[in-house]
């Protein structure tokens, strides 16, 4: 009996399609005497026609029009490896719609539009895999669906973008800026050209929002989120660290508050204790950490992107692809994924008032005599409670000095408050800056 041939589509041939591509024609032996069958791709669609590419792509199979690829009644299952949410979008939306399989890598489309793009994938019958979305080779997300399926999960830590892991393990190893380590990370690939999106916090607070909704059945909308990114990180803050025990990364929080049980969700810039293994993490990798209630603690290290390390991702969903659909022309019901059942509720968001911390702050403050104690007493005014308070010593004529407090636990709300009243103080000249300290147990 000869074997199925499953037919793929790639919209989408930079460097993560080109990894697939290159990937899947290699190990096409492999595959096909572990799965029973073929996997053909037969279709990508590219921005320019005529630029050239890593691999040689027979006659035919390059057009310029990724909708037509959505629309091919031959395929069996669309990558969508274009990036954007627009087009995107479309071609997703279409292809489950009429029953394909489709595996994106694009986190910000999930974020965005998770909800509609399972809605297609149910009401069409097809179904939609999102490996590569999140923490490139490390698969989190079949772990959680799959290896960690019994457990409810009270807590998800991670260290979500590989670019900002890169540039606060630089700036601790090395003692340069980080206007510096940008450049570098420009220079090696690490770093877009725009880099707003990694430095910023934006790309790992997408991906925060795909594991929420994997671990808790509910996405929360990205500007509900509290997020930071990486940009204010001095040597000041680097020196306190190393000086205290403490690695800083920027760690996506995903957990329920310890009384209540609700959810929240930040991206910061945050102090690891290096008793824990996120804080000893360096360079472009990626980790999460998962707590469940079964299995206890389980992380995942690995690297976070890249060609390779993406396209392995999305092989891993292609290889689920082909299960699904040799399982489908049996005439097996194969359910599409939904964790709502599993998380039991639709979970309420918790407010600032409920979310605690310890907590880090830095003040560039005026160096005159009462400006410590009156710093002190506009932060208990909000009930934050000094744990410490260091100083470097100043010239004798300074003007400025740089104030670092740590406190005794408080709540988000207070802290924030507390520091958009010490903004309008006239002896801090310069915005404060904050970070929460890591407590990653329950």
């Amino acid at each position: 009996m000869s074997e199925r041939v499953i037919k793929i589509g790639l919209c989408g041939f930079g460097v993560v399609g080109q990894g697939v591509f290159n990937h899947v024609q290699a190990k096409a032996k492999a595959l096909t005497d572990q799965l029973g069958a073929q996997l053909e791709i037969t279709r990508i669609a590219v921005r320019d026609t005529k630029k050239a590419r890593d691999f040689a792509v027979a006659d035919g199979v390059v057009c310029d029009d990724p909708m037509s690829i959505a629309q091919d009644e031959s395929l069996d299952v669309v990558c969508e490896l274009m990036g954007g949410t627009t087009l995107a979008l479309e071609v997703c939306s279409t292809a489950l719609k009429s029953g394909k399989v489709v595996i994106t890598a694009n986190k910000a489309l999930l974020c965005d539009y998770g909800p509609e793009l399972l809605k297609a994938a149910k009401d069409g019958g097809g179904h939609l895999l999102f490996e590569a979305s999140v923490a490139g080779g490390i698969p989190i997300i079949k772990a959680i669906n799959e290896g960690l399926v019994i457990n409810s999960f009270s807590s998800i830590y991670g260290i979500l973008n590989g670019t900002c892991n890169y540039i606060l393990t630089r700036m601790a190893n090395e003692g340069l800026s980080y206007e510096e380590i940008l450049k570098d990370a420009k220079d090696l690939g690490y770093a877009e050209a725009d880099e707003t999106l990694d430095v910023q916090g934006i790309d790992a607070a997408h991906k925060a929002v795909v594991l929420a909704y994997l671990a808790y059945g509910r996405w929360v909308p990205y500007k509900d989120l509290f997020v930071e990114g990486v940009t204010k990180v001095t040597q000041d803050d680097i020196a306190y660290a190393k000086e205290n025990g403490y690695g800083i990364k920027l760690v996506a929080v995903i957990a329920k508050t310890r009384d209540a049980g609700k959810l929240y969700i930040t991206v910061l810039p945050t102090l690891v204790p290096l008793k824990y293994v996120l804080g000893r993490v360096d360079g472009v990798f990626n980790a999460v950490s998962v707590r469940g209630d079964v299995v206890g603690e389980t992380v995942y290290i690995g690297p976070g992107a890249g060609r390779d390390a993406t396209a392995s991702a999305v092989i891993s969903d292609l290889v689920d692809a082909v299960k699904t659909l040799v399982c489908s022309s049996k005439n097996e019901k194969v359910p599409v994924f939904d964790p709502v059942p599993r998380c039991g509720c639709d979970m309420e968001l918790a407010e600032p008032e409920e979310i605690e911390s310890r907590y880090y702050l830095r003040l560039l403050v005026q160096d005159e005599p009462g400006v410590l104690a009156e710093v002190a007493s506009r932060l208990a005014a909000y009930d934050v409670s000094l744990a410490s308070v260091s100083q470097k010593e100043v010239a004798e004529d300074a003007s400025q000095a740089s104030l670092i407090l740590t406190t005794h636990m408080t709540t988000e709300k207070a802290i924030l408050d507390a520091i958009k009243n010490l903004e309008g103080y006239e002896c801090v000249d310069a915005k404060p800056f904050m970070m929460p300290i890591g407590n990653f147990e329950d």
